[in-house]
């Protein structure tokens, strides 16, 4: 069985976990930590980097340092992952969530002004696949209606919107904060591990206290006060010293992964063309504005029947493809909570995509065998 993921290891990552658990540190907050954080900050562009143990606790650390609390309202696409929504429920506030684009699974951004009222406290867009929202049109809105935007780019590590200007941005410097995740279905990965990107100064010294579970241990250790205490409300968002060495060897080897990723992606582009326009099955788009990181490879069919059809054939023939997120507006915990409002593009997302096979280790020949066997189904 050709399985759905595959974690990738660059061979580096056990030599550096060695060398932390021997550094006689393994909490976090270390060098390996340091050495992540800076490599993110100058790669891309971010304010300020913190690791965390998961995107998930990014966002909830995203939704302390904007004082989500109870009664505020939160804008993000109802075609997410249940964290997207669980942080800023976790803190009182009420989602109030957008519809998919026809032509994309990402939150469409024109209808968001609509939806804000005088409780809207922030936004949160996703990016899909690693593919950018529009974000110059969200920004726009955020100022215009003074809001908070929080960049949920758990899927966009090394991916890029390009603005108005022409000016190529890395996917969660553009927001006041952003969350990614290294889970280990992601381009980048430690298993389990996050990071809280953070491009407003005013939150940098309180991020750090929120991520030191409250203290300000973190100015103790740089000398600015004599001791430490607590000073504010926070958590144990902090991964070992272990993941951030495992990360750091896969940060080493982001280009590598980059071009296999990117090369997989476009071979399923070009072979699958043919049969994709024959069944009238959408490929992935990529808008103009907007790179490709290659985190995901899907397919758009035009019922849940012939979804169901695909991956039992692909199944029959020894190859696992997968849907992907129910629609949040729908869910047991969330539906009466709703507004009502009928979001007809993530349903249709909901019952219709289709995510194939796409790792590092993807052989060619695996990858041919997937090819040829969606070439030769015929929907019934």
């Amino acid at each position: 069985m050709i399985p759905f993921n595959k974690p990738h290891l660059t061979g580096k990552e056990t030599h550096y976990i060695y060398d932390a658990v021997n550094s006689g540190q393994l909490s976090g907050n270390g060098k390996y930590t340091r050495m992540c954080q800076e490599w993110m900050e100058h790669k891309f562009g971010f304010g300020k980097c913190l690791l965390t143990t998961s995107c998930t606790d990014a966002l909830e650390m995203a939704a302390i340092l904007l004082n989500i609390k109870e009664g505020d309202e939160v804008i993000m696409p109802s075609y997410t992952f249940v964290s997207t929504a669980n942080a800023f429920v976790l803190r009182g506030a009420k989602i109030v969530f957008a519809d998919s684009k026809p032509n994309h699974p990402g939150m469409d951004e024109s209808k968001i002004e609509d939806l804000i009222t005088s409780k809207t406290k922030a936004i949160v867009p996703v990016h899909y696949a690693g593919v950018a929202c529009d974000m110059d049109l969200i920004m726009e809105v955020a100022q215009k209606h003074k809001l908070f935007v929080v960049e949920d780019a758990a899927q966009a590590i090394d991916s890029y919107f390009i603005n108005k200007r022409g000016e190529k941005k890395a996917l969660g410097t553009i927001g006041h904060l952003a969350a990614f995740s290294f889970h280990e279905t992601k381009n980048i990965i430690s298993g389990e591990g996050g990071m809280l990107a953070i491009n407003d100064a005013q939150f940098y010294d309180r991020a750090e206290i929120i991520w030191e579970k409250g203290t300000n241990r973190s100015a103790f250790f740089k000398g600015e006060v004599d001791k430490y205490g607590w000073v504010d409300v926070g958590s144990s968002f902090l991964p070992s010293e272990m993941v951030a060495a495992f990360l750091f060897a896969q940060l080493e080897s982001l280009e590598g992964i980059q071009a296999r990723r990117t090369q997989i992606w476009y071979t399923y582009q070009n072979k699958l063309a043919h049969w994709c326009r024959s069944n009238n099955i959408k490929l992935p788009r990529v808008p103009e504005y907007a790179t490709n990181n290659a985190h995901m490879f899907y397919l758009v069919c035009e019922s849940k029947k012939q979804r169901s059809q695909l991956i039992q054939y692909l199944k029959d023939h020894d190859v696992l493809s997968v849907f992907h997120y129910l629609s949040l507006h729908k869910s047991e915990f969330y539906q009466n909570k709703h507004d009502g409002r009928a979001l007809m593009e993530c349903d249709r997302y909901a019952d219709t995509l289709v995510r194939l096979p796409l790792y590092f280790d993807l052989l060619e020949e695996e990858q041919n065998l997937i090819v040829k066997a969606i070439n030769s189904f015929s929907f019934e």
